[in-house]
């Protein structure tokens, strides 16, 4: 299994770092687009919200397989504080899990709070398209009024023995506080678009999150093949150890045993 999470873990490795730089570039082009709208009244909801924070949508992102260490786990327990701060404040909590194993865990405790479950344990490699049903899915709970808030939780790639959990606000979008570091990006150009900054937002904003999604999905089939592969080494390890154990105690038992036999043997010849 760890020659298996080494062969998946370099593909999906360069598909994670690829789709980096196209989320990056997209929170910068509505970075620009958010500061062209500062002052205006009637922004996309999606970048705007609601105008309150009672109720949180968690859509958490796990695997759909364990034997990954403790990915899951990591996962889970960002989200249950999340969830704990939030229920402390006397907000709405309502999660929607994506993968099995995050389901898993928080149905014991959270149980009446999953609304519902997204699995692709059927699938050999995600697609955008994957990442399109959750947005679609979490689009159609914000157009019913279901939610004021959505957050996002993954676990970010960042090399074979480390994966950061992360959460990340994807509704509203957080992006006012990007735009000076957006400006720079772009060289300081003035750029006009057409349409309005407005149409074009309200096109932009429903992809972004499917954008988002889909790298929160890339970087967390990274980050469960580099936690698999370092769980499945120590397992190796450990089983070796334990072997070696086993063995030396197998050896010394067998050297008692044989000893008291040629003691008895001795004591008996002594005695006739």
């Amino acid at each position: 299994m760890q020659m298996v999470a080494a062969a998946k873990l370099r593909r999906a490795q360069t598909a994670a770092e690829a789709a980096r730089p196209y989320a990056t570039r997209m929170e910068s082009v509505l970075s620009n687009l958010a500061t062209a709208l500062e002052g205006r009244e009637g922004g996309p909801p999606l970048m705007v919200g609601t105008g309150n924070d009672a109720v949180h949508l968690l859509v958490v992102c796990t695997s759909e397989r364990g034997l990954c260490g403790a990915f899951n786990s990591s996962i889970v327990r960002l989200a249950r504080e999340h969830i704990n701060r939030l229920v402390g404040q006397g907000k709405e909590v309502k999660i929607l899990c994506v993968g099995k194993k995050g389901y898993d865990q928080l149905r014991r405790q959270y149980k009446g709070l999953i609304i519902d479950t997204i699995e692709f344990r059927g699938i050999r490699q995600l697609g955008f398209e994957n990442a399109e049903q959750v947005a679609e899915k979490v689009l159609a709970l914000f157009d019913e009024g279901a939610f004021d808030v959505a957050t996002l939780f993954f676990s970010r790639f960042k090399s074979v023995i480390s994966q950061v959990p992360t959460a990340q606000q994807i509704i509203p979008a957080s992006i006012a506080d990007e735009a000076p570091s957006a400006e720079a990006n772009l060289g300081g150009a003035v750029y006009e678009y057409e349409p309005d900054e407005a149409e074009i937002l309200t096109e932009l904003l429903p992809l972004n999150i499917a954008v988002q999604i889909f790298k929160a999905l890339l970087e967390n089939a990274a980050s469960e093949q580099g936690a698999r592969m370092s769980a499945m080494d120590s397992a190796t390890r450990n089983a070796g150890d334990m072997i070696d154990r086993l063995t030396m105690l197998y050896n010394r038992t067998r050297q008692a045993q044989i000893t008291k036999e040629l003691i008895e043997i001795i004591s008996g010849a002594e005695a006739l």
